[in-house]
């Protein structure tokens, strides 16, 4: 066996039922079984129609209160990667290695110890993408194998050794440029990543592609900003060319396997905050892209952002499952809610939305030759789930967190001038160089809304829940004097670039420390806590039969808080995970603890404290001791949990 995996004897014989059902093509494993297992967890969100829905019932609402941690593995890496399960055997990176367990206990079948070549660029040691793998089964010729990107690589795997696949690419890795650090899409025998390209007006493009799961030939590429001559290029002026951003970053796409289409989540343009060299709403910016799965060919696309100001991106594509909605019509849809908190509700066949949506007017700003559009769409019957306009009156008060956080908050507010604040898609003003300051507060700001970690669906009742996050961003646009940029996600400054009274740069909140003092370096002295009233982060439920919200509760704590008012809502950036069992699973928070919720109620019926915080999704198996699992990755561990014997 090649040096870097290490297989022990007696893992190896629990890995054999596993990897050889894995390795048989779809139509056998078809005839042996049907579907997926039920204790099965083959990609990032369980399924390809990335429902993130565990079929699983044993651990339920009666008994959820006894679950127990049953094993824990050290993880030697931090990242926010969810492990695939497939007959028992669980599979994810770590580094510069991905690791086989024993799904039921946490041994190690193998470990594979990746020796990626020496790189003359300074930073971290080259490693796998940490937010998982790609799976495939095999097709009877060819066994099943794993997909990871690592860089500029799309790499493959060998599932029963851990060892690199000879025949892929130039020995098991394909060239990709730019890169991705999500996980690869696999369907059939396509393989879908994205793009992590940078933020610069002016760079590599953002596509998604396709590639042979067997040969690492690339199948197709699908321009985000199309070119002269194709359709929508007229919604960027002359913007279109060299155009940076406009990628797919989201970690996986969602597939509907029955029409072979994949829906494509495309983020917004760059520059993030200025778009008067991109004229136009920018299509496919922010925009759910359907397409062939196999061939990449254009399907239908629904933008969300026109014109993006605000870096709303596109996370995800979302999940896909049936509705019936309230005139008796059956629907597949897409449940699509990102940064923005706006839920659409679109037809999985055309894109059209399925609950109605309307076009506002939204207010325009004042920056030189900058190009706002006059409307943005809104759903009718779903409001924001998060906040999305404050005013003064809206300030944190004494008897919500504490006295000296409070005034901190209102000294804060005088020191930007106060924040304009007109509705969703408030832009930001243009402060003159040498002008006071001329602060806007944008809400729910650059990282939610809902952001990486998606939602979970039902596809058996149509219920969708998020952790949907009140958080914000503040500043003006000033003009750019030199050529340093303002983001660490950009090489390029542009004309314009985004600063507050806070410094240069694009990441400055309404928050103040919980304190309410500041060292000598101006740096908040212990937690900050935003300055607008609680709750700031809920788990919230959305029919999306009827589009209507069914419950909504905070979603983590702050223990540094008086008792009585610690559940405020403090979460990051992960989503739930629902069962059969009728629970909403859910870390993202940043308190150290892993909840379950009543999935009818949202009633809190569980409750572990972890030894970090949980910034993944979970996700639910069978092990091959016949058990459900309920398992996380928390800051440097897989923990598994599961009811006693």
């Amino acid at each position: 066996m090649r040096a870097g995996t290490v297989t022990t004897l007696a893992t190896l014989l629990a890995c054999t039922t596993a990897c050889t059902t894995a390795s048989l093509s779809p139509l056998a494993a078809q005839e042996q079984g049907g579907a997926m297992p039920d204790g099965d967890w083959q990609t990032i969100h369980r399924d390809l129609a990335s429902t993130r829905f565990s079929p699983l019932a044993d651990i339920n609402r009666a008994n959820v209160g006894s679950l127990q941690q049953a094993w824990a593995y050290p993880y030697r890496a931090f990242n926010n990667a969810v492990p695939l399960v497939i007959d028992g055997i669980m599979y994810f990176p770590a580094q510069n290695r991905i690791v086989a367990l024993d799904a039921a206990t946490g041994e190690e079948v193998w470990v594979h110890t990746h020796e990626f070549p020496a790189s003359d660029t300074p930073g971290p040691p080259p490693s796998f993408a940490g937010r998982g793998l790609g799976y495939w089964p095999g097709d009877g010729t060819h066994g099943a194998r794993l997909l990871v990107t690592a860089g500029s690589m799309l790499m493959a795997f060998d599932m029963a050794t851990g060892e690199p696949i000879a025949s892929f690419g130039d020995n098991g890795a394909v060239a990709i440029d730019p890169g991705y650090s999500g996980t690869p899409t696999i369907t059939g025998n396509t393989a879908i990543i994205g793009a992590a390209s940078l933020e610069n007006p002016q760079g590599a493009e953002g596509n998604p592609r396709g590639f042979d799961v067997i040969t690492g030939e690339k199948l197709w590429e699908f321009d985000t900003t199309p070119d002269a001559g194709q359709p929508y290029n007229e919604t960027w002026g002359d913007g279109w060319v060299d155009r940076g951003g406009t990628n797919m970053w989201g970690f996986a796409a969602t597939v509907d396997e029955s029409t072979g289409t994949a829906y494509l989540p495309i983020a917004g343009p760059a520059h993030n905050y200025y778009g008067g060299d991109r004229p136009g709403t920018n299509v496919y910016g922010n925009s759910v892209v359907a397409v062939d799965a196999r061939t990449g060919e254009y399907k239908w696309h629904f933008q969300t952002v026109h014109h993006d100001l605000w870096d709303i991106d596109m996370s995800h594509a979302g999940p896909l499952l049936p509705v019936t909605t309230p005139d008796g019509q059956t629907h597949q849809v897409l449940a699509n809610v990102g940064k923005s908190s706006m839920f659409f509700v679109l037809d999985a066949e055309d894109g059209e939305p399925v609950h109605p949506v309307e076009e506002r007017r939204v207010p325009p700003g004042d920056v030189p030759g900058e190009y706002y559009h006059p409307t943005q769409p809104f759903p009718v019957v779903t409001p924001p789930l998060s906040r999305v306009e404050m005013t003064y009156q809206d300030i944190v008060g004494p008897e919500d967190t504490t006295p000296e956080h409070s005034e901190a908050c209102y000294e804060m507010w005088d020191a930007a001038g106060g924040f304009l604040n007109l509705g969703p898609y408030t832009p930001f003003m243009y402060r003159a160089e040498g002008q006071p300051p001329r602060s806007t507060i944008q809400l729910p700001g650059g990282i939610g809304g809902v952001n990486w970690g998606g939602p979970a669906a039902d596809p058996t009742t149509g219920m969708v829940y998020v952790n949907a996050l009140d958080t914000s961003l503040v500043g003006w646009v000033e003009k750019v004097e030199g050529d340093q940029p303002y983001s660490f996600d950009a090489t390029q400054a542009p004309e314009y670039d985004r600063a507050s009274v806070n410094g240069k740069g694009p990441f400055f909140s309404f928050s103040a420390p919980l304190s309410g003092e500041y060292d000598d370096n101006g740096r908040p002295v212990g937690p900050s806590l935003p300055c607008y009233k609680p709750p700031w982060a809920r788990l919230t439920a959305v029919d999306a039969n009827t589009g209507e919200i069914a419950w909504a509760v905070p979603l983590g704590q702050y223990d540094e808080l008086p008792e009585g008012r610690r559940v405020l809502g403090n979460a990051g950036s992960a989503g739930p995970t629902v069962t059969a069992g009728g629970l909403v699973f859910v870390g993202a928070t940043n308190d150290r603890r892993f909840r379950a919720f009543d999935a009818d109620s949202g009633e809190q019926l569980w409750e572990v404290q972890l030894q970090g915080n949980a910034n993944a999704n979970p996700f639910s198996y069978r092990g091959s001791d016949g058990r459900q699992y309920v398992a996380i990755n928390a800051s440097g561990q897989i923990v598994a949990f599961a009811l006693e014997q």
